[in-house]
């Protein structure tokens, strides 16, 4: 499934147009991408909770050379389903 499939999904589940499902379905993106890019935990009950990780500086390799090499810190977003999430996939 796809974005535009979702937002098919959403307009007939919710008689929507598909240009509202589709404004819908990019506002709930914006929030959840704008409040964990400030740090903040989203989480919705049932679904799951997306928040920032940290990964702290490390030394790597080159794969090409083996040369060593710096890797710098960075934030990632990171999603953690809800049980009940989990549960629906594995029946």
């Amino acid at each position: 499934m796809n974005k535009s499939d979702l937002i098919d999904l959403i307009a007939a589940e919710t008689q929507l147009s598909k240009k509202d499902a589709a404004s819908a379905l990019n506002a709930a993106f914006s929030g959840i991408i704008n409040a964990t890019a400030k740090g903040e935990t989203v989480s919705l009950f049932g679904f799951g909770t997306f928040m920032l990780r940290e990964r702290k500086a490390r030394t790597g390799r080159n794969p090409q050379t083996g040369q060593t090499i710096q890797i710098a810190a960075a934030n990632f977003p990171s999603f953690k389903p809800s049980l009940f999430f989990k549960r629906e996939v594995n029946d």
